[in-house]
């Protein structure tokens, strides 16, 4: 098992959303010709980024006559079941997505992407220290990031503000009692895409460091063991906030970009809460149709300190979108990345409000005031923990996503969740 990443996080998944197709944009030259055609699979397969992204893959087609790039934008859990069967084959694309740690170990490993170090070398000082991080492997880089971010409570200020709430909880026991609150003025709290299991996760990663602290993920990961008081802990007061009964109706089978889903429960109006990445605003706006999302009623506020707990409140954790170059790539494929790395097109992407800049010198480019906090907030961040879905080995990581899912829906007590991820573990 990789130990998990910590920085001293992380951006973050990308937009969820429908499945999309290959396009493959003008300029391919000879498709026989492994330097002229650049396969590239990302997961912005939305508004704002989706066009954003084929913007920059034709500027840089036109820049380089005879190189062509084929496009395959594709929802995330699309991705990942797809792209562990052209891995299976040994058939990776040219450029992927990545969130790093244990899953991108596991390729590098099996020889699937390329060790980029030395290619990166002479523009690597462009990018923010920290947002290389969880593209390294054992000192060598697999991957450049686009994006960094944190997973934080969104909420609405107004269905606060009606619930007589006047200020966002600082601890966990503060949390349950706002959520109270709200249900008592007949608001839904929270608002959980379950169908699709990983938001549920950040609630017990994010429990299991305040408790424990990031030292108590990377010591589970060492010794292969999610038994200790930090995990059985967060499955309890996990398992606390079930039983308020918190969700929108239909929680357990909805989605998370959907228009019947999480973001769009949030970007409606029909609930107080969810825990998301520095995406959250943008993916409201799109799955609920409102322009503007929910504008100056949408606010920010970290996860809360659990009382006696070990983790400080200022730990974070997220993660951030990178790609990783395919072993069969062509240079060509570095260079885009490169090209896209540039601090204007960084600026470009930043001002969508999809992404935090990893690019130095793009920070001007944050508009929201609501990404701003993340991005200060981040800045100021005691450390930072990965996704455990990515930090941890896939076996164990989609372990994690699937017993979570079975606590929240009541079918697993808090110590048959530590255990069953242990047992994955120690396989």
């Amino acid at each position: 098992m990789a130990t998990p990443i910590h920085l001293s996080r992380r951006t973050l998944l990308s937009l969820a959303g429908l499945g999309a197709g290959a396009v493959a944009l003008g300029g391919c030259g000879d498709s026989g010709s492994d330097s002229a055609g650049i396969e590239w699979w990302h997961i912005q397969n939305t508004d704002p980024m989706l066009p954003v992204w084929a913007a920059f893959a034709e500027e840089f087609q036109a820049q380089n006559e005879g190189v062509g790039i084929t496009i395959t934008p594709l929802e995330n859990e699309a991705f990942k079941a797809r792209l562990t069967t052209v891995t299976q084959a040994g058939d990776p694309p040219d450029i992927y997505h990545t969130w790093g740690g244990g899953v991108l170990r596991q390729q590098v490993e099996a020889g699937l992407c390329q060790d980029i170090t030395d290619a990166v070398a002479p523009w690597r000082d462009i990018l923010q220290s920290a947002s290389t991080l969880p593209y390294e492997i054992d000192g060598r880089l697999y991957g450049v990031p686009f994006d960094i971010g944190m997973v934080g409570f969104w909420y609405n200020k107004t269905l606060f503000a009606d619930a007589g709430i006047t200020a966002p909880p600082q601890t966990w026991a503060e949390y349950l009692e706002v959520v109270g609150r709200l249900k008592s003025a007949g608001i839904t709290p929270i608002a959980l895409a379950g169908g699709e299991k990983w938001p549920g996760h950040y609630y017990w990663a994010y429990l299991a460091m305040r408790i424990g602290g990031v030292e108590a993920l990377s010591q589970a990961a060492e010794d292969d063991n999610f038994t200790t008081p930090a995990f059985i802990g967060a499955g309890e007061r996990l398992a606390e906030l079930v039983a308020l009964e918190p969700f929108q109706q239909g929680f357990l089978g909805a989605s998370y970009g959907e228009p019947d889903g999480q973001a769009a429960a949030m970007g409606n109006g029909d609930a107080a809460m969810e825990l998301m990445g520095q995406w959250a605003p943008a993916v409201q706006e799109e799955a609920s149709g409102v322009e503007g999302g929910l504008g100056s009623d949408l606010g920010f506020f970290p996860f809360p300190a659990v009382d006696g707990g070990q983790g400080s409140a200022s730990d974070a954790f997220g993660g951030g979108g990178g790609f990783a170059i395919g072993r069969d790539a062509s240079p060509d494929a570095i260079r885009f990345l490169e090209f896209i790395s540039q601090v204007d097109k960084q600026r470009r992407a930043v001002a969508t409000g999809a992404f935090l800049p990893v690019t130095i010198g793009a920070e001007d480019a944050i508009e929201d005031p609501n990404l701003a906090a993340v991005a200060d907030t981040l800045a100021n961040a005691s450390n930072f923990q990965l996704y455990l879905d990515q930090a941890y080995a896939p076996a164990v990581g989609q372990e994690v996503n699937d017993r979570v899912a079975e606590l929240i829906a009541g079918q697993m007590t808090p110590e048959q969740v530590a255990e069953a991820v242990t047992v994955v573990a120690q396989r």
